[in-house]
């Protein structure tokens, strides 16, 4: 699959930010393709058909709608994905439910309706998964969980249907989006944490990955990404250490003061 024209792709979160730019650049790149989202849209030229993901009884019809819209099957980009604060020390809510659900779940009913067409065509699957799958950050548990499950699965997933379905997994950092806004709106804005990425370049890195002669296991999307990973897999101390060297100061300045979910980092740090 080196080339995206004339192939048949799903998108799903296709109203999202990433969505609407994957979109864009696989109409532009000649490819043909459907979205599924909550809301049903039309991106460019995508049609986007209203599905909730989370719902398996709901999800098979949406996929079967789609792969029978474009003929057939190629490409699947798991992109669908919600974030939020959820500190790991309380008790799940229903914030953290739905992030499971959404980034999990929800690509779990989707991948699954669309192995048989994907595996009739030889085609791939691409999921969009987070740095924080293996860089994980206080306060944000269940993104970080979720993203983890995600890769989880993708790996069980490869090693069933490998040998016909190209699955590959794509980790951007911070990139300027909505899903930003919960946690922010709770004081635990990822300012000085984390670094903003052009969302161009985490589109450019999933499209990379699908067109890859072979498809490619892991995929970071910056250079900085790229050793990021390699700390987290192979020096997981070292790079738990600079997390904890980074929220330390964070709360030293006072950057979590006015974030009541930091409230018990606050107290275990004397302030």
């Amino acid at each position: 699959m080196r080339t995206l024209d004339g192939k048949r792709v799903i998108v799903t979160g296709a109203n999202g930010t990433f969505g609407r730019l994957l979109c864009a650049r696989l109409e532009l790149a000649g490819a043909r393709v459907v979205g599924l989202d909550l809301r049903a849209d039309t991106v460019g030229a995508t049609p986007v058909i209203a599905c909730d993901l989370t719902d398996g009884g709901a999800v098979p019809g949406a996929v079967a709608q789609a792969v029978d819209t474009l003929g057939g099957l190629d490409l699947l980009i798991n992109n669908a994905g919600v974030g939020g604060p959820a500190p790991a020390e309380l008790p799940p809510g229903d914030a953290a439910r739905r992030q499971l659900e959404v980034n999990l779940i929800a690509a779990w009913h989707t991948t699954a309706a669309a192995v048989p067409a994907l595996e009739r065509s030889r085609g791939r699957i691409v999921f969009v998964s987070s740095r924080m799958a293996l860089l994980p950050l206080p306060l944000a548990a269940a993104y970080g969980v979720s993203k983890r499950a995600l890769v989880a699965y993708a790996d069980a997933l490869r090693l069933e249907v490998g040998s016909h379905i190209g699955v590959s997994v794509v980790y951007p950092s911070m990139v300027a989006s909505p899903i930003h806004d919960a946690s922010a709106e709770a004081g635990l804005s990822l300012q000085g944490v984390s670094r903003y990425e052009p969302a161009e370049g985490v589109v450019a890195a999933i499209l990379g990955a699908a067109t890859a002669r072979k498809a490619p296991r892991d995929v970071a999307t910056t250079g900085r990404g790229r050793v990021e990973l390699f700390l987290a897999r192979h020096l997981p101390s070292l790079a738990a250490a600079i997390v904890r060297r980074t929220i330390t100061a964070r709360l030293a300045a006072g950057d979590l003061d006015q974030a009541p979910l930091a409230a018990g980092m606050r107290r275990r740090a004397g302030r």
